[in-house]
């Protein structure tokens, strides 16, 4: 299954079901409506910021837009399992893309954390726009060097290392001094 492209789709759907026009959720979202019309047509996937703030306003779970089954009971991710991917822009404008997502949970239903895997691609940006969303985030360092912006301070973690932090101060995550990294992320964000 391409996950690129059921991420719009499913925006769409719920939002029509909804009877919400792509106008409301723009200004409900507090987003561009450019933006959420990039975003429908799989032309642009968002960070995780704008897509938490979507969801918000369609009520649902940040991990319905991946699902594509729901489990009730327990569920287990085999290491082969993970290598199902999507890739997030870090700036949907610019369509940027630095981070491919594996989900650790894609088949549980009704879930409250979203776990991924994330392969964080070496940048030579510098100039990173912070964003905040509601809720809380954990992150571990599998390899290589992150830097953490969150407000007015960095935090460099090396392998090994996690931190967890309110995702509502406004934060950055990407990979230190342009080199590669992987981490093991868990997300939390409230309906």
């Amino acid at each position: 299954m391409d996950t690129s492209k059921i991420v719009g789709e499913k925006i769409r759907s719920l939002r029509e079901s909804q009877s919400i026009s792509m106008e409301e959720l723009a200004q409900r979202s507090g987003l561009a409506i450019e933006q959420i019309e990039r975003i429908e047509t799989n032309i642009d996937l968002p960070s995780l910021a704008p897509l938490i703030k979507i969801a918000r306003v369609l009520g649902v779970r940040l991990g319905t837009f991946l699902d594509d089954q729901d489990e009730n009971g327990p569920v287990v991710c085999r290491k082969n399992e993970a290598q199902n991917s999507i890739s997030f822009s870090n700036n949907a404008i610019q369509s940027r893309r630095h981070m491919v997502y594996h989900s650790l949970s894609r088949s549980k239903a009704d879930r409250h954390m979203e776990p991924f895997i994330i392969d964080v691609a070496p940048t030579d940006d510098s100039d990173f726009v912070l964003s905040s969303h509601e809720g809380e985030e954990f992150i571990m360092v599998m390899e290589g060097t992150m830097e953490i912006s969150y407000g007015k301070h960095a935090y460099l973690l090396e392998e090994g290392d996690s931190i967890y932090y309110d995702s509502i101060v406004p934060h950055h995550v990407h990979a230190y001094e342009g080199k590669a990294a992987k981490i093991l992320a868990v997300v939390y964000t409230p309906i």
